[in-house]
């Protein structure tokens, strides 16, 4: 934020598009990558887009030529060519719309890690604190320009201290840089198009005189909700500037955020590692200044071209180890399946860290050894970077009391849910099996008794005696997941051997006409 803005104010910068489906086949036939169908050449008749509506071919977009021409959205085709006969209609495409819009959000993340998409057509951006990597708020709102028209759309933007004052300034006002104050007295000037009702409301306040905000904002409130709803004074304070709804962001700000802005793009490897390198160092110098351990780093690299590109690694204990992170890095970026492309270079690079967790200081021994169990982790991390988070796994308990259920395999790297394994006595017997199958395996059994445990089994061909027995624990099916489950008794027997095993009979008699037994582990 520049000196201009007191640190307790909020500065927002929204950006519109109005132009987005014609500047999207305008970008297309630049590119030549795969016109559509009838698209427009570069210098020709106007260009609508349309929709079908109801069985009539209506405009959904215009390009600017067409809206000087008079044109609008909501027009039938037929209309628009009695108008103007010189019309080049194309197919709306408004889901091209919306992959070009994600697009560029993901590179107008590049000014704010706090960007949302404002439909239609526009972003939103939090850019409290940000203007200075820009030379202060003329410059970040000339640098969005420069952007949007180096990727070939037409933008009109306005900054404010609330997203929906810089909405209405953007859409329906002028534009530009409103400060403190400056932004309320400027909304009030606006036509009451800009509380974007329905085109029936707009019209009753048109007829009652009611033009600009500022007639609405002279008014009492209790009449006005009264005429047009109760959430219609909410509404004009917000456009207004008296209330700040804050935005949600498209990705969760990360706690720790270190940018590179380059005059020059950079594309040499060696280049791109040494900018990584000094962004690690100081990320891990911020970390150590709140006392926390990254878990989790991304490196963003936004290309000239507008295209980004996100390597994340992963981490299995907290760590502020710089060249660590960059070799975990080395062996990310070596193992992409699609590699990182420079293509005409990088002009920003940004390390942000979305998972910390406390970092306390640990006790070198005398010698400096490095203890046993941070040296596994950080051989985990090393496979993970190598390998991808899904080729290296870990056990997690789960909240079930099914026993094939009660665990889960998961990534090493991921955040833990919570759950705890329980806490055994290493006296007492184990209650369930090192070795669990998957899924169990019928057995044939004898039992002395119908709900008794069985006195012979026969698995794999090979009959069993059972000498000693010890159960049942009963287990409930889960209903809620599968009606048709069955209860359990699981029972530990021993063979004349000595070898255990843990088998289990599903279904109780009564509950089913023929219980059957399984064999779901093997004690060592």
């Amino acid at each position: 934020m520049t000196g201009e803005h007191s640190a307790h104010r909020r500065r927002y910068l929204a950006v519109w598009f109005p132009w987005l489906p014609s500047d999207r086949l305008r970008r297309q036939e630049q590119d030549r990558d795969a016109p559509p169908d009838g698209a427009p050449p570069a210098e020709g008749p106007h260009v609508v887009l349309v929709e079908k509506v109801k069985g009539a071919l209506r405009l959904a977009a215009v390009d600017p030529a067409a809206a000087r021409a008079g044109l609008t959205p909501g027009l039938t085709l037929a209309d628009a060519q009695a108008r103007t006969p010189a019309l080049c209609a194309v197919t709306h495409r408004p889901d091209a719309d919306a992959a070009l819009l994600a697009r560029v959000l993901e590179d107008f993340g590049r000014f704010t890690p706090m960007i949302a998409l404002d439909l239609p057509h526009g972003l939103m951006l939090d850019v409290t604190g940000c203007a200075h990597l820009f030379g202060g708020e003329t410059g970040l709102l000339r640098a969005v320009q420069t952007r949007a028209g180096r990727i070939g759309l037409q933008v009109r933007s306005a900054l404010a201290g609330t997203p929906q004052v810089a909405r209405a300034l953007a859409r329906f006002g002028p534009g530009g840089i409103f400060s403190e104050g400056q932004d309320r007295a400027a909304a009030r000037r606006l036509s009451v198009a800009a509380l974007e009702l329905s085109d029936k409301e707009e019209q009753a306040l048109r007829r009652a005189g009611l033009k600009r905000l500022a007639d609405l904002d002279d008014r009492p409130r209790a009449p006005l909700a009264a005429r047009f709803g109760a959430d219609f004074p909410a509404r004009l304070a917000r456009v207004l500037g008296d209330e700040d709804v804050r935005i949600t962001p498209h990705r969760p700000p990360a706690p720790v955020v270190v940018d590179r802005i380059f005059f020059e793009p950079v594309s040499a490897p060696e280049d791109i590692e040494r900018v990584l390198s000094d962004l690690l160092i100081e990320t891990m110098d911020r970390l150590g200044q709140t006392g926390l351990g990254g878990r989790a780093f991304e490196a963003g690299f936004y290309r000239v071209d507008g295209e980004v590109r996100r390597v994340v690694v992963r981490t299995g204990r907290p760590m502020r180890d710089a060249p660590a992170t960059l070799r975990l890095f080395r062996e990310r970026m070596a193992a992409l399946s699609n590699p990182l492309d420079p293509g005409f270079g990088f002009d920003q690079m940004r390390m942000s860290v979305p998972w910390t967790q406390t970092l306390t200081p640990t006790q070198q021994g005398l010698e400096g050894e490095t203890p046993g169990e941070e040296a596994f982790s950080r051989l985990i991390d090393r496979l993970t970077a190598r390998l991808g988070p899904e080729a290296v796994l870990r056990f997690e308990p789960f909240a079930s009391h099914i026993p094939e259920r009660a665990a889960r395999l998961i990534p090493a790297s991921t955040r833990p849910s919570g759950e705890i394994w329980p806490d055994l006595d290493p006296d007492d017997p184990p209650l369930r099996p090192l070795q669990m199958f998957a899924p169990p395996q019928p057995v044939e059994t004898l039992a002395e008794v119908p709900h008794g445990y069985p006195l012979k089994f026969r698995w794999r061909r090979v009959l069993h005696e059972v000498t000693r027995a010890e159960g049942p624990e009963r287990i409930g099916g889960e209903w809620w997941r599968a009606p048709d489950q069955r209860t359990r008794d699981y029972y530990r027997v021993e063979d004349r051997d000595g070898r255990r095993f843990w088998l289990f009979r599903q279904g109780l008699y009564g509950e089913t006409p023929e219980p059957r037994w399984f064999i779901h582990g093997l004690f060592a």
